[in-house]
């Protein structure tokens, strides 16, 4: 058994990941251990000599990966303060043609990932210490719909309805359930959204216009990116304050949240203007 004495122990899935290393390194700076979890072994060797980070292979979208994961961290520790599930991907084009196999992918670790994790890792929480769960949704998860991210955006619906079931279930166990919903934040998976566009549109028999056009649009996306680092305070905070929200809306984009104010079909219309040019 590991000798942590009181300090606070949380597990961050996708932990090597942009949001999910910045959130680590800022608990450490507030004197929490870290375990941080990623099916990047390369990624978690770097990690291995840094103070108060232990490195744990798990690959959320296995179950058997995920109960190996807490074999091992529960032989090291007799509790955890906290659960952090940061591991997710993103896949943009449209729905109507999407290959299933890469919706299931989507769906396997966005959702049954954190799924998994929860379940697996609940007895590590369920002691006197009452530990709390924090899934990370996205300004997606309470917007509507928006073409061409749709899959996206049912992983993300699926993980609000989810932590709100949980949340109502778990109050019973004096065990928090919050979710934290960003909007963009400077991370490979924003950088990444151009050359993911591109793809799509090539691969597109009907809509390789709306498609190029919206690759058009969120050029811009990382230029308006905010600091993973407010991210990780909004972690902290939400860890930290005795009568957390169940819910945490950090820097949505402004024109995104602001459609949702307006009749569907102005949306609808003002959409298939702007991606008809």
């Amino acid at each position: 058994m590991m000798d942590l004495g009181n300090q606070k122990r949380a597990l961050i899935t996708g932990g090597t990941g942009g949001l999910g290393l910045t959130t680590a390194h800022f608990l450490i700076k507030q004197g929490w251990h870290i375990f941080v979890s990623d099916c990047n072994q390369e990624a978690l060797d770097k990690l291995s000599q840094e103070d108060n980070i232990t490195p744990l292979f798990m690959d959320v979208s296995q179950r058997t990966s995920v109960e190996n994961a807490f074999t091992e961290l529960s032989n090291k520790i007799k509790h955890l303060d906290a659960i952090v599930n940061f591991a997710g991907i993103l896949r943009v084009g449209s729905v109507a043609e999407m290959p299933e196999q890469e919706l299931s992918l989507l769906m396997e670790i966005n959702v049954m990932g954190t799924f998994r994790v929860n379940q697996v890792f609940l007895p590590l929480l369920n002691t006197e210490h009452k530990g709390r769960i924090i899934n990370i949704s996205s300004e997606t998860g309470w917007q509507s719909g928006g073409p061409f991210n749709g899959a996206y955006a049912m992983s993300k619906h699926a993980i609000e309805a989810y932590s709100d079931s949980l949340r109502r279930e778990l109050m019973f166990l004096d065990i928090p359930v919050i979710k934290i919903q960003p909007g963009p934040f400077k991370t490979n998976m924003v950088a990444s959204i151009e050359t993911n566009f591109s793809k799509a549109a090539e691969a597109s028999t009907h809509f390789n216009k709306q498609l190029t056009r919206v690759k058009s649009l969120a050029m811009h996306e990382n230029d308006k990116a905010n600091d993973p680092i407010i991210l990780a305070q909004t972690v902290h905070q939400a860890l930290s304050v005795t009568r957390p929200n169940a819910a945490y809306s950090v820097k949505p984009d402004k024109m995104r949240a602001s459609m949702d104010y307006f009749p569907v079909r102005w949306v609808d219309a003002l959409l298939r203007k702007v991606l008809n040019q």
